[in-house]
């Protein structure tokens, strides 16, 4: 499998630009895919957040599996790290990122408070890789389209100060990536969920890959959806997604077939799925 690599100008760009103002924050909102939490987490950010506050958000939790989620966050807060999931398309829990922001920020509003200032404003950066629904995240705070989105990395450009509430403003800033993936895996989880630009990687990788891990995780899920055989499911990943090409009408178009796999398991015709597994069933896969 290729190593995808990716880090034009722009991310190098974004990312002086972050330790720039990251003085001005009392808190870091970091906004991961729950389908891929562990993926999308760029380890570059440890290095430039160092000791400031942070908040995992896990965003589309509706299109993640849900009991791995819930382990997800478990390990993160025992781990140390406030850690909540979100379905940024409804409001409905979008209360719980201020609500848990002040929780972690409790000390500091209360020496704010006793210096006199009656209603402290939070401050805080949303950061987050391409694609991760980070400025969804910011428009359904906010009530408005003032963030850019796009189902497509890199939509989001420049920083911005956005104003949620009379408690809450944030500074929105352009996705960053990192230099390069020094786990092919990572790399081809991030394309299957589409958090590349689909000009840097190889689909079929990406199709085999998929095949393999829905086979193994989501058995049940990719057998009824694609009416597979017991005799399909021991053939080795190229030669089904050869047979799912055929059976499409696609021939032996073995690209076209990859894509239309890709674009299927994004948009949830294999029900909902996380890519990383907790480290528990990671240790037992």
């Amino acid at each position: 499998m290729a190593t995808i690599q990716w880090f034009p100008g722009h991310m190098a760009k974004a990312q002086r630009q972050v330790q720039e103002k990251l003085k001005q924050v009392d808190i870091v909102f970091e906004i991961v895919d729950a389908r891929v939490p562990e993926s999308s987490r760029n380890p570059v950010l440890d290095q430039i957040i160092q000791q400031k506050p942070r908040l995992l958000i896990l965003n589309k939790a509706d299109l993640a599996d849900p009991h791995k989620t819930a382990a997800w966050i478990s390990t993160y807060e025992k781990a140390g790290q406030p850690a909540i999931k979100l379905d940024a398309q409804h409001k409905q829990r979008l209360p719980q990122i201020e609500k848990a922001a002040r929780s972690i920020l409790a000390d500091k509003i209360e020496r704010q408070k006793q210096r006199g200032i009656r209603n402290p404003l939070i401050k805080a950066m949303c950061i987050g890789i391409p694609n991760v629904g980070k400025s969804t995240v910011l428009n359904r705070l906010l009530s408005k389209n003032i963030a850019k989105t796009g189902n497509k990395p890199g939509v989001t450009k420049n920083q911005q100060w956005l104003k949620a509430s009379d408690h809450l403003a944030l500074l929105d800033t352009p996705g960053i990536l990192w230099p390069k993936f020094d786990d092919p895996e990572v790399g081809t989880k991030l394309a299957l969920t589409g958090a590349i630009a689909e000009n840097i990687y190889h689909p079929d990788d990406v199709a085999v890959f998929a095949l393999d891990f829905f086979r193994a995780q989501y058995t049940a899920a990719i057998t009824k959806a694609y009416q597979l055989t017991a005799q399909d499911l021991t053939l080795p990943a190229p030669e089904l997604l050869l047979a799912l090409t055929k059976k499409w009408g696609l021939k032996d178009d073995y690209d076209r077939g990859s894509d239309r796999l890709i674009q299927e398991i994004r948009k949830g015709r294999l029900g909902r799925y996380t890519l990383d597994l907790p480290p528990k069933e990671a240790d037992e896969a």
